[in-house]
């Protein structure tokens, strides 16, 4: 476990500042932002509303009538000492059952011949992975995953589809993640989960949070359909 390591601040509208960690997306710069976030969260500052991560940075909003920009900076000023890097030990695991291909996953064969391979081939390459889930963003409860192979890399759609329906697992180069709600998009469309990641009747009302890790495993369209009804009925 070490010290973290703040690069440099600035403004984001009238009542966010941004923290930035590092330029590269990796486990060492994740590792920081996710201790700042803890550390913010068990340490607020007076007026802060809330903190988001992202790859490299860390965004603190605040109520303007409590604190002030200069006020918020010094808040950050000297503690690099104070916040701890370590492991992500501590983060749990989700397991996402997905059924792969046909009308759930019309990029499957795009995706493998892309690649070289066969769709049973991505499917087993995309379910021997462990994810980790970098930040959420886009949409509500929309995960951007790390740890995909870059055997089954492969780019956006020259044009995205106009809408996408909930729970759709698809590519997008080196990444991978799943559509939460409806929402036009231009990944590569590979599956489907019977996963709700956007619940907003719930609290929290994501299924993921930045930090979590992922596992993907292959089920049945039978399997789906069963799955959907029980988890429709809870």
């Amino acid at each position: 476990m070490e010290g973290c390591k703040l690069l440099d601040f600035y403004p984001l509208g009238d009542a966010a500042v941004v923290i930035r960690v590092g330029s590269e997306i990796n486990i060492a710069n994740h590792r920081t932002v996710m201790a700042l976030v803890s550390y913010l969260e068990d340490h607020p500052f007076p007026g802060m509303v809330e903190c988001v991560p992202s790859f490299t940075t860390v965004t603190a909003f605040y109520d303007v009538m409590q604190i002030t920009y200069d006020e918020v900076i010094a808040q950050f000023k000297g503690l690099e000492d104070q916040i701890v890097t370590g492991t992500d030990e501590s983060s749990k695991t989700v397991e996402i059952p997905v059924c792969y291909g046909g009308e759930f996953g019309p990029d499957l064969e795009a995706v493998a011949r892309h690649n070289h391979l066969t769709p049973d081939e991505v499917i087993a390459i995309h379910t021997g992975a462990d994810y980790l889930v970098y930040m959420i963003g886009f949409a509500p409860g929309f995960p951007y995953i790390g740890g995909m192979s870059e055997k089954i890399a492969t780019p956006r759609l020259p044009s995205p589809r106009l809408a996408i329906p909930p729970g759709t697992v698809g590519i997008a180069g080196a990444q991978t993640g799943v559509y939460p709600i409806e929402t036009p998009g231009g990944w590569r469309l590979i599956g489907r989960t019977p996963l709700a990641l956007f619940r907003p009747k719930e609290h929290p009302p994501t299924l993921l949070r930045a930090g979590d890790h992922v596992r993907f495993y292959a089920i049945t369209e039978d399997e789906y359909q069963l799955m959907l009804e029980e988890f429709s009925r809870n």
